[in-house]
Order: structure tokens, then sequence, then C-alpha cells
């Protein structure tokens, strides 16, 4: 059963709708029926991203993880994280006031700067943490080039394996491009020499992210949510 009922969906966000059925059935293809976990959006904000927002792409994403996450959190609120060289904004969007909020809130945060994946990271964790939740957490990570610092981003990421996060990172850009080498090492980092559990995934959107259709999408948000779970539980970071 979902979170957030198809009713409420139509009263307080009805342009998502088709967003949440579709999600829906992504979810029960790859979940326990009932799954419940905070989600979580990261948005990149650096200068080479100016296009995705500006082409509505980013808007895009924030809208379609929204509509997953009726389906596994009952608030209706999805927190986000800003990044670029520092944290640019830790702020929220919702179901009832979802339409533009990406664009409005870019539009207030000024310089661009570059890309310190490791710093957004800590900001989830802070997020996660002071929230004192007991569920597990799907963190969409959003960025279309490599990070500053490649060796912190790495050692974030081995160190984040002990808590109930995965991350899912998404590239937008040139598949072929090297800027999203490092994000496959990340995605393939060893098990257990480096990291407990395998505490990610990786996939590109494309060019042109707003053409990947919404099955693919959700399919691939959730593809290795389960298997990452049943690690967790096992190892106790997860409760049964």
């Amino acid at each position: 059963m979902a979170a957030i009922s198809l009713t409420k969906i139509e009263e307080t966000a009805p342009q998502l709708v088709s967003l949440y059925k579709t999600a829906g059935h992504a979810v029960s293809g790859h979940g326990p029926d009932g799954l419940r976990a905070a989600v979580y959006l990261v948005l990149d904000h650096s200068g080479s991203m100016r296009p995705y927002y500006k082409d509505g792409s980013v808007q895009a994403l924030a809208d379609r993880v929204l509509g997953l996450s009726a389906h596994l959190d009952d608030d209706g609120i999805v927190p986000v994280v800003f990044f670029s060289t520092d944290i640019d904004a830790v702020t929220h969007i919702t179901l009832a006031d979802h339409e533009g909020r990406v664009e409005r809130i870019a539009a207030g945060l000024g310089h661009r700067g570059r890309t310190s994946y490791h710093l957004a990271m800590d900001a989830v964790i802070d997020h996660y943490l002071d929230s004192r939740t007991t569920e597990p957490a799907l963190v969409v990570f959003q960025t279309d080039g490599a990070p500053v610092n490649r060796l912190a981003a790495q050692r974030y990421l081995c160190k984040a394996a002990k808590l109930p996060l995965f991350w899912q990172f998404i590239g937008f850009g040139d598949p072929d491009s090297r800027q999203f080498d490092h994000l496959r090492t990340l995605d393939d980092l060893a098990v257990p020499d480096q990291r407990i559990v395998d505490n990610a995934g990786f996939f590109l959107a494309g060019t042109d992210p707003r053409t990947l259709p919404d099955t693919e999408l959700y399919d691939r948000l959730l593809d290795g949510f389960p298997t990452w779970l049943a690690a967790a539980r096992t190892r106790g970071i997860v409760a049964p």
C-alpha cells in the first residue's frame, strides 16, 4: 500500500497523478508491499548545469522524485540539497507546492561553482541523523560532472555505508564523457574491503533527461535499492 493515497495526490498535486501511478508500478515490481523509506534529492547547481535548469530538466526530475516519494514516505515532503563548490541550499519540495519550486529556489541562489560531492553527502547525512528516523533512505543524487575532490567523495560514500542510506547517482550529459568515470568508480567500490555493503548505484539520463521515459527512470532509481536493503538488514544497518 502506498504511503500517500491516490485520492490525496488528486487533491493536493493533480499534475503528478500520472507520475504517481507509474511510480507505483515500479515500486510494486522492486520492493515488498508497504515498503517505507525517506527520499532525498541532491541537485547539482554548478555552472555547467545552467542549461538543465533552463530547459526544465531539473524541475522534471524533482516532480518525478516527488511522485516516487509519495509511495515510500507519508509526509509529502522531499528534502533537497543544492550544491556546487559549497552547499548552496538545504530546503525541501512538497506535493502541495511543487510546480516551479526548483526553478524558484535556483533563481535565488546566485553564483554557481563547481561540484563538491562530499559536502552534499555530508549535508544529507546531517539532515538524516537530525531527523531521528529509523526508516531507510533513498538519496537521489543528480550531477553532470566529476567531483572536485574524488578521494573525499569516495571516503564519504564508504563511511556512509554504515548508515541506512542508499545513494542513487544520476548523470545528466553525454554518456561518453569522461566526467562520469568517477561515478562508475564509486558504484564499483569493493565490498567488504572498502565498504560494508554496496550502498550506491549509478545510471546516465543522457543529454536530454526529460526524454527518459518515466517507467525507465523509476526502474533505474529503484534497481539497486531492494538488494541494498536486504544486505543492510542482514548487517544490522537497517532494522528488520
